[in-house]
Formats: C-alpha cells, sequence, structure tokens
C-alpha cells in the first residue's frame, strides 16, 4: 500500500505556477513567447482597465489614498496598440511601494522590475502565452506620472497619434521579438509628445 502511494505521488508531481517556469526562462525565449503584437483599438480595454481598478483598490486599501489611471497605447482612443492594458498607481507614500507590491504578488501579479521609487508588475503572461487579458501595473509615487500628459496629448492631437500609430507599426516588424528595442525606437517620440503634452496641461504652447 505504501509503495502504491508512493508511486501515485511521483506520477503526479506537484504543478509549478507560471511565474516560476516563466522565471526560469531567458530573455530570448520569453520575447519569442511573447511577440510584440499590434490590435485594432477595442472598447473592451476601457471595461478591462474598470475592472481591474475595482480589483486593485480592493487589494490596495490597506495602503490609503493612491491614484489609478489607464494609461499606455490602449487609453489612445482609435490607435493600433499592444491588447496590454496598462495601470499606473501612484501612491502618496513612496515607502508604500513595496509592500503594496508583495500584496499584489500574493494575489497572482508577476513583479518584472523593482527599484526604491518605481515597482512594474504584470498580470495575464502564462506559460502558454498571453492569456485573455493582460495587464502591466506601474506603482509609483505621487506625481510620476509623465505618460499622463502624452495620453492626453495624444487624445487630443488625432495627427499626432496616427503618427504614433505608424512608428510602432515600423518598428513592430524590425523588433517583434525584441521588446527593448522596440521600446527604445519610440522613446524620442515619447519625451517629444510628453513634453508638448505638459505644456498644454499648464495651458502653454500646443
Amino acid at each position: 500500500m505504501s509503495s502504491t502511494c508512493n508511486q501515485s505521488s511521483d506520477n503526479n508531481p506537484v504543478q509549478e505556477d507560471d511565474a516560476t517556469v516563466l522565471g526560469r526562462m531567458s530573455l530570448s525565449q520569453l520575447w519569442r513567447l511573447f511577440p510584440i503584437e499590434l490590435s485594432e483599438y477595442d472598447e473592451r480595454w476601457n471595461e478591462w482597465f474598470s475592472d481591474e481598478k475595482e480589483l486593485l483598490e480592493e487589494l490596495l486599501s490597506p495602503f490609503g489614498s493612491i491614484i489609478i489611471s489607464h494609461i499606455g497605447s490602449t487609453a489612445i482612443k482609435a490607435i493600433k496598440a499592444k491588447p496590454t492594458v496598462d495601470i499606473l498607481v501612484e501612491s502618496e507614500e513612496a515607502s508604500a511601494l513595496n509592500p503594496m507590491a508583495e500584496k499584489l504578488s500574493a494575489a497572482g501579479y508577476i513583479i518584472m522590475s523593482q527599484s526604491a521609487d518605481r515597482i512594474s508588475l504584470n498580470k495575464g503572461y502564462t506559460r502558454h502565452g498571453y492569456a485573455e487579458r493582460v495587464f502591466h501595473i506601474h506603482l509609483r509615487r505621487r506625481g510620476d506620472n509623465d505618460e499622463l500628459f502624452f495620453r492626453d496629448y495624444l487624445n487630443a492631437h488625432e495627427d499626432v497619434a496616427r503618427e504614433y500609430e505608424a512608428l510602432k507599426l515600423k518598428l513592430k516588424k524590425r523588433f517583434m521579438y525584441d521588446r527593448d528595442a522596440y521600446t527604445l525606437g519610440k522613446s524620442d517620440f515619447v519625451k517629444k509628445y510628453t513634453q508638448k503634452g505638459r505644456e498644454m496641461s499648464a495651458g502653454g504652447c500646443r
């Protein structure tokens, strides 16, 4: 009987979670599993943000005042985007960021990068590829929110938004399996229009 039990245990090893499996992969393996994909604008992205915001508010309620915003290309109207909903969470206290990340990690989010005042997590990355809903959560101190200026400027200037879309399509062809190069290729454009968005917000030049 003991032998039978041991055999059953051997045949049914403990299943590793996705975070453990993904953590063993090289960067090139991860990029192959999660290539750059651009989808037509989808109204559901706003619904997904609202649903996830509600969950985040519940999970992070012990940490005091926070501001949750929809950022990234899925927050820009009518342009193609990676179907990944980026969410900015600003905390009044920088000291709360690590405990907040630990709380989210315990709830199934995966920590991607971590520094003293910026922590990024994801949700929806599995050993089999993307889940239906994919999220990037950006934990920041209050006021570290340049993405809002970029988002608002492009939503107010459709011609610039279309220019950004064209740039992303061009970069995707070259760097489908190189996320760092894809992001770097957008950096000058993002910096330029983030500054214009800041000026627009302050009532300056448009």
